[in-house]
Protein backbone atom coordinates (compact mmCIF):
# COMPACT_ATOMS: atom_id res chain seq x y z
CA UNK A 1 0.00 0.00 0.00
CA UNK A 2 1.11 3.54 -1.16
CA UNK A 3 1.56 6.43 1.84
CA UNK A 4 2.99 9.57 1.29
CA UNK A 5 3.56 11.86 -0.85
CA UNK A 6 5.68 11.30 -3.97
CA UNK A 7 7.05 13.13 -7.09
CA UNK A 8 8.67 11.86 -10.32
CA UNK A 9 9.31 15.16 -12.01
CA UNK A 10 11.30 18.68 -10.34
CA UNK A 11 8.42 20.82 -11.33
CA UNK A 12 6.04 18.50 -9.03
CA UNK A 13 8.86 18.75 -6.07
CA UNK A 14 9.27 22.61 -6.51
CA UNK A 15 5.57 23.16 -6.74
CA UNK A 16 3.78 25.35 -3.48
CA UNK A 17 1.22 22.96 -3.71
CA UNK A 18 2.53 19.64 -3.84
CA UNK A 19 -0.17 17.59 -3.25
CA UNK A 20 -4.43 17.21 -4.19
CA UNK A 21 -5.12 17.79 -0.95
CA UNK A 22 -3.13 20.53 -0.58
CA UNK A 23 -4.86 22.68 -3.30
CA UNK A 24 -8.46 21.38 -1.77
CA UNK A 25 -7.03 22.97 1.42
CA UNK A 26 -5.88 26.34 -0.26
CA UNK A 27 -9.36 26.38 -2.08
CA UNK A 28 -11.38 25.64 1.19
CA UNK A 29 -9.64 28.44 3.19
CA UNK A 30 -9.72 30.98 -0.01
CA UNK A 31 -13.23 30.31 0.01
CA UNK A 32 -13.73 30.91 4.09
CA UNK A 33 -12.17 34.35 3.73
CA UNK A 34 -14.48 35.46 0.65
CA UNK A 35 -17.61 34.66 2.65
CA UNK A 36 -16.33 35.16 6.72
CA UNK A 37 -16.96 39.18 6.13
CA UNK A 38 -20.66 38.57 4.88
CA UNK A 39 -21.17 36.32 7.96
CA UNK A 40 -18.77 38.49 10.73
CA UNK A 41 -19.97 41.19 12.62
CA UNK A 42 -17.69 44.47 13.21
CA UNK A 43 -15.32 43.33 16.11
CA UNK A 44 -15.17 40.23 14.43
CA UNK A 45 -13.85 42.38 11.21
CA UNK A 46 -11.76 43.81 13.71
CA UNK A 47 -10.18 41.05 14.74
CA UNK A 48 -9.23 40.36 11.27
CA UNK A 49 -7.92 42.94 9.90
CA UNK A 50 -5.70 43.47 13.30
CA UNK A 51 -4.18 39.48 12.15
CA UNK A 52 -3.73 40.31 8.93
CA UNK A 53 -1.49 43.73 9.95
CA UNK A 54 -0.04 41.51 12.18
CA UNK A 55 1.39 38.98 10.26
CA UNK A 56 2.56 41.13 7.53
CA UNK A 57 4.93 42.29 10.57
CA UNK A 58 5.48 38.89 12.02
CA UNK A 59 6.65 37.49 8.47
CA UNK A 60 9.16 40.82 7.97
CA UNK A 61 10.41 40.14 11.88
CA UNK A 62 10.55 36.14 10.69
CA UNK A 63 12.61 36.60 7.76
CA UNK A 64 15.01 38.34 10.10
CA UNK A 65 15.11 36.29 13.13
CA UNK A 66 13.87 33.01 12.21
CA UNK A 67 15.43 32.93 8.80
CA UNK A 68 18.41 35.00 9.16
CA UNK A 69 19.35 34.32 12.74
CA UNK A 70 19.92 37.92 13.45
CA UNK A 71 18.06 38.66 16.80
CA UNK A 72 16.09 42.46 16.73
CA UNK A 73 14.08 43.81 19.46
CA UNK A 74 13.23 46.85 17.44
CA UNK A 75 10.46 45.84 15.33
CA UNK A 76 7.80 48.30 17.15
CA UNK A 77 9.94 50.95 16.27
CA UNK A 78 9.97 50.23 12.43
CA UNK A 79 6.81 49.55 12.78
CA UNK A 80 6.61 52.95 13.70
CA UNK A 81 8.87 54.67 10.90
CA UNK A 82 5.80 52.94 8.42
CA UNK A 83 2.49 54.49 10.32
CA UNK A 84 4.26 57.74 10.39
CA UNK A 85 6.44 58.23 6.82
CA UNK A 86 2.85 56.99 5.40
CA UNK A 87 1.03 59.99 7.32
CA UNK A 88 3.87 62.08 5.97
CA UNK A 89 3.80 61.04 2.70
CA UNK A 90 0.11 61.33 2.68
CA UNK A 91 -0.20 65.03 3.27
CA UNK A 92 1.33 65.55 6.83
CA UNK A 93 4.28 66.57 4.69
CA UNK A 94 2.81 68.84 2.12
CA UNK A 95 1.11 70.98 5.13
CA UNK A 96 4.07 71.84 6.92
CA UNK A 97 5.19 73.71 3.56
CA UNK A 98 1.88 75.04 3.22
CA UNK A 99 0.20 73.00 0.92
CA UNK A 100 -3.03 70.64 0.98
CA UNK A 101 -1.57 67.90 -1.91
CA UNK A 102 -0.45 64.49 -0.89
CA UNK A 103 0.28 61.26 -2.39
CA UNK A 104 -1.85 58.71 -2.94
CA UNK A 105 -2.73 56.03 -0.66
CA UNK A 106 -0.98 52.97 -2.49
CA UNK A 107 2.07 54.97 -3.24
CA UNK A 108 2.55 56.46 0.53
CA UNK A 109 2.60 52.55 1.92
CA UNK A 110 4.75 52.28 -0.76
CA UNK A 111 6.93 54.98 0.21
CA UNK A 112 6.45 54.30 3.72
CA UNK A 113 7.51 50.69 3.28
CA UNK A 114 11.03 51.48 1.09
CA UNK A 115 11.39 54.22 3.78
CA UNK A 116 11.53 52.03 6.24
CA UNK A 117 13.93 49.95 4.60
CA UNK A 118 16.15 51.95 4.52
CA UNK A 119 16.08 52.82 8.28
CA UNK A 120 16.23 49.31 8.87
CA UNK A 121 19.46 48.99 6.57
CA UNK A 122 21.12 51.94 8.61
CA UNK A 123 19.73 49.95 11.78
CA UNK A 124 21.51 46.95 10.53
CA UNK A 125 25.19 48.25 9.73
CA UNK A 126 26.10 46.52 13.55
CA UNK A 127 25.18 43.30 12.54
CA UNK A 128 28.50 42.57 10.88
CA UNK A 129 30.38 43.35 14.01
CA UNK A 130 27.91 41.95 16.39
CA UNK A 131 25.83 38.74 17.34
CA UNK A 132 23.44 37.50 19.62
CA UNK A 133 22.73 38.87 22.77
CA UNK A 134 25.12 42.14 21.47
CA UNK A 135 22.87 42.94 18.19
CA UNK A 136 19.85 42.56 20.22
CA UNK A 137 21.02 45.07 22.53
CA UNK A 138 22.09 47.65 19.60
CA UNK A 139 18.43 46.87 18.10
CA UNK A 140 16.93 47.50 21.39
CA UNK A 141 18.95 51.08 21.21
CA UNK A 142 17.35 51.52 17.58
CA UNK A 143 13.96 51.30 19.15
CA UNK A 144 14.51 54.06 22.01
CA UNK A 145 16.28 56.15 18.89
CA UNK A 146 13.55 56.10 17.06
CA UNK A 147 10.87 56.43 19.85
CA UNK A 148 12.54 59.97 20.94
CA UNK A 149 12.79 61.08 17.51
CA UNK A 150 9.22 60.86 17.16
CA UNK A 151 8.30 62.31 20.21
CA UNK A 152 11.09 65.32 19.87
CA UNK A 153 9.72 66.27 16.69
CA UNK A 154 6.14 67.99 16.96
CA UNK A 155 6.33 69.47 13.89
CA UNK A 156 7.17 66.90 12.02
CA UNK A 157 5.39 63.80 13.68
CA UNK A 158 2.38 65.39 15.66
CA UNK A 159 4.77 64.72 19.04
CA UNK A 160 2.41 62.65 20.83
CA UNK A 161 -0.70 61.93 18.41
CA UNK A 162 -1.63 62.59 15.38
CA UNK A 163 -4.74 62.31 12.84
CA UNK A 164 -4.68 61.07 9.36
CA UNK A 165 -6.60 62.01 6.90
CA UNK A 166 -9.54 59.48 5.64
CA UNK A 167 -7.91 57.01 3.70
CA UNK A 168 -9.52 57.10 -0.10
CA UNK A 169 -9.05 54.56 -2.44
CA UNK A 170 -10.13 55.35 -6.39
CA UNK A 171 -12.64 57.78 -4.47
CA UNK A 172 -13.69 55.35 -1.88
CA UNK A 173 -13.77 56.35 1.57
CA UNK A 174 -12.48 53.18 2.66
CA UNK A 175 -12.27 54.32 6.77
CA UNK A 176 -16.24 54.67 5.94
CA UNK A 177 -17.55 51.22 7.25
CA UNK A 178 -14.23 50.72 7.88
CA UNK A 179 -13.88 46.91 8.76
CA UNK A 180 -15.73 45.70 6.13
CA UNK A 181 -13.98 48.26 3.37
CA UNK A 182 -10.31 47.49 4.85
CA UNK A 183 -10.50 43.85 4.96
CA UNK A 184 -10.67 43.58 0.75
CA UNK A 185 -7.67 45.38 0.98
CA UNK A 186 -5.64 43.74 3.96
CA UNK A 187 -6.38 40.19 3.35
CA UNK A 188 -4.95 40.21 -0.47
CA UNK A 189 -2.16 42.12 0.89
CA UNK A 190 -1.26 39.92 3.29
CA UNK A 191 -1.69 37.12 0.85
CA UNK A 192 0.93 38.74 -1.37
CA UNK A 193 3.10 39.14 1.07
CA UNK A 194 2.91 35.54 2.07
CA UNK A 195 3.72 34.29 -1.43
CA UNK A 196 6.21 37.15 -1.98
CA UNK A 197 8.02 36.01 1.19
CA UNK A 198 7.36 32.12 0.57
CA UNK A 199 9.08 32.59 -2.86
CA UNK A 200 12.22 34.14 -1.64
CA UNK A 201 13.62 31.19 0.43
CA UNK A 202 13.42 29.77 -3.24
CA UNK A 203 15.96 31.99 -4.57
CA UNK A 204 19.43 32.34 -4.00
CA UNK A 205 19.02 35.40 -1.73
CA UNK A 206 16.61 33.33 0.23
CA UNK A 207 18.83 30.10 0.40
CA UNK A 208 21.58 32.52 1.08
CA UNK A 209 19.79 33.78 4.67
CA UNK A 210 19.27 30.44 5.83
CA UNK A 211 23.19 29.74 5.24
CA UNK A 212 23.91 32.45 6.98
CA UNK A 213 21.75 31.45 10.13
CA UNK A 214 23.04 27.94 9.78
CA UNK A 215 26.73 28.64 9.99
CA UNK A 216 28.07 32.25 9.07
CA UNK A 217 31.72 31.08 8.40
CA UNK A 218 30.83 28.09 7.01
CA UNK A 219 28.46 30.33 4.49
CA UNK A 220 31.42 33.21 4.08
CA UNK A 221 33.88 30.28 2.86
CA UNK A 222 31.24 29.32 -0.05
CA UNK A 223 31.17 32.57 -1.13
CA UNK A 224 28.62 34.34 0.21
CA UNK A 225 28.67 38.47 1.59
CA UNK A 226 28.06 38.08 5.06
CA UNK A 227 27.42 42.19 5.22
CA UNK A 228 25.77 42.55 2.37
CA UNK A 229 23.27 39.32 3.18
CA UNK A 230 22.51 40.57 6.78
CA UNK A 231 22.16 44.50 5.27
CA UNK A 232 19.62 42.69 2.89
CA UNK A 233 18.16 40.31 5.42
CA UNK A 234 17.56 43.64 7.64
CA UNK A 235 16.38 45.69 4.45
CA UNK A 236 13.41 43.38 3.52
CA UNK A 237 12.58 42.84 6.88
CA UNK A 238 11.93 46.16 7.46
CA UNK A 239 10.25 46.59 4.49
CA UNK A 240 7.73 44.39 5.56
CA UNK A 241 7.39 45.71 9.22
CA UNK A 242 7.33 49.35 7.15
CA UNK A 243 3.92 48.20 5.30
CA UNK A 244 2.54 46.85 8.47
CA UNK A 245 2.81 49.96 10.15
CA UNK A 246 1.53 51.83 7.39
CA UNK A 247 -1.40 50.07 6.64
CA UNK A 248 -2.08 50.28 10.61
CA UNK A 249 -2.25 54.05 10.32
CA UNK A 250 -4.64 54.12 7.82
CA UNK A 251 -6.74 51.62 9.07
CA UNK A 252 -7.17 53.27 12.82
CA UNK A 253 -6.24 56.59 11.44
CA UNK A 254 -4.75 57.91 14.60
CA UNK A 255 -1.21 57.24 15.94
CA UNK A 256 0.92 57.73 18.77
CA UNK A 257 4.15 56.63 19.86
CA UNK A 258 3.09 54.26 22.75
CA UNK A 259 1.63 52.16 20.48
CA UNK A 260 5.11 51.36 19.01
CA UNK A 261 7.27 50.72 22.18
CA UNK A 262 9.03 47.78 23.40
CA UNK A 263 6.25 45.98 24.27
CA UNK A 264 5.20 45.61 20.56
CA UNK A 265 8.86 44.54 19.92
CA UNK A 266 8.33 41.69 22.44
CA UNK A 267 5.04 40.86 21.17
CA UNK A 268 6.06 40.43 17.37
CA UNK A 269 9.20 38.36 18.81
CA UNK A 270 6.63 36.08 21.03
CA UNK A 271 4.65 35.53 17.50
CA UNK A 272 7.13 33.95 15.40
CA UNK A 273 8.50 31.97 18.94
CA UNK A 274 4.56 30.69 19.05
CA UNK A 275 4.15 30.30 15.44
CA UNK A 276 7.23 28.74 14.43
CA UNK A 277 10.81 30.39 13.72
CA UNK A 278 11.94 30.33 9.83
CA UNK A 279 8.17 29.48 9.19
CA UNK A 280 6.24 31.84 7.04
CA UNK A 281 3.00 29.69 7.78
CA UNK A 282 3.82 30.41 11.38
CA UNK A 283 4.36 33.66 11.35
CA UNK A 284 0.58 33.62 10.46
CA UNK A 285 -0.29 31.33 12.98
CA UNK A 286 1.75 33.01 15.55
CA UNK A 287 0.04 36.46 14.48
CA UNK A 288 -4.08 34.66 15.28
CA UNK A 289 -2.49 33.32 18.12
CA UNK A 290 -1.29 36.73 20.22
CA UNK A 291 -4.15 38.76 18.66
CA UNK A 292 -7.29 36.37 19.62
CA UNK A 293 -5.64 35.35 23.34
CA UNK A 294 -6.52 38.68 24.84
CA UNK A 295 -10.15 39.04 23.13
CA UNK A 296 -10.67 35.40 24.09
CA UNK A 297 -9.52 36.25 27.90
CA UNK A 298 -11.88 39.02 27.64
CA UNK A 299 -14.92 37.47 26.13
CA UNK A 300 -14.32 34.88 29.24
CA UNK A 301 -14.20 37.36 31.81
CA UNK A 302 -17.67 38.85 30.74
CA UNK A 303 -18.80 35.70 31.43
CA UNK A 304 -17.81 35.07 34.39
CA UNK A 305 -17.99 38.77 35.86
CA UNK A 306 -21.46 37.86 37.40
CA UNK A 307 -19.48 35.22 39.80
CA UNK A 308 -16.57 37.71 39.86
CA UNK A 309 -17.49 41.32 39.95
CA UNK A 310 -14.16 42.25 40.21
CA UNK A 311 -12.42 40.31 37.50
CA UNK A 312 -12.84 43.56 34.94
CA UNK A 313 -9.69 45.31 36.95
CA UNK A 314 -7.56 41.82 36.62
CA UNK A 315 -8.28 41.28 33.10
CA UNK A 316 -4.89 43.03 32.04
CA UNK A 317 -2.74 41.14 34.03
CA UNK A 318 -4.36 38.04 33.54
CA UNK A 319 -3.66 38.71 30.04
CA UNK A 320 -0.03 39.99 30.77
CA UNK A 321 0.66 36.45 32.44
CA UNK A 322 -1.22 34.46 30.15
CA UNK A 323 1.06 35.89 27.54
CA UNK A 324 4.22 35.05 29.28
CA UNK A 325 3.06 31.31 30.44
CA UNK A 326 2.29 30.52 27.16
CA UNK A 327 5.57 31.34 26.15
CA UNK A 328 7.32 29.48 28.31
CA UNK A 329 5.09 26.27 27.56
CA UNK A 330 5.59 26.62 23.82
CA UNK A 331 9.57 26.93 24.82
CA UNK A 332 9.41 24.09 26.60
CA UNK A 333 6.88 21.81 25.38
CA UNK A 334 7.45 22.76 21.63
CA UNK A 335 9.74 25.06 20.76
CA UNK A 336 9.23 24.87 16.94
CA UNK A 337 5.79 26.18 17.62
CA UNK A 338 2.56 25.96 16.07
CA UNK A 339 3.93 25.21 12.34
CA UNK A 340 5.43 22.13 13.89
CA UNK A 341 2.26 21.32 15.62
CA UNK A 342 0.49 20.95 12.00
CA UNK A 343 3.43 19.43 10.66
CA UNK A 344 3.21 16.68 13.11
CA UNK A 345 -0.60 16.79 12.58
CA UNK A 346 -0.34 16.84 8.69
CA UNK A 347 2.85 14.02 8.31
CA UNK A 348 0.43 11.81 10.58
CA UNK A 349 -2.36 11.56 7.68
CA UNK A 350 0.39 11.63 4.72
CA UNK A 351 1.59 8.59 6.15
CA UNK A 352 -0.60 6.45 7.70
CA UNK A 353 -1.57 3.60 8.35
CA UNK A 354 2.33 3.13 8.78
CA UNK A 355 2.36 6.24 10.65
CA UNK A 356 5.09 4.93 13.18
Amino acid sequence: MQSGVFHTTYGKDMALQQSSWQKWRLGLVLAALLIFPFVADNSQLYLANTIAIAAIGAIGLNILVGFTGQISLGQGAFLGVGAYASALFTGRLFELFGGTGGTPFLVSILLAALFTALVGTLFGLPSLRLKGLYLAIATLAAQQIIIWIITHTPKLTGGESFSLRPTLLFGLNMNQNGDFRFYWLLIPIAILVTLAATNLFRTRVGRSFVAVRDRDIAAEVMGINLFRTKLLAFAVSSFFVGLAGALLAHYRLVISPDRFEIGTSISFLAMIIIGGMGSIAGSIYGAAFITLLPALIESLGRQVSNIYPNIDTMLPYIQQGAFGLVIILFLIFEPEGLAKVWHNIKNYFNLWPFSY
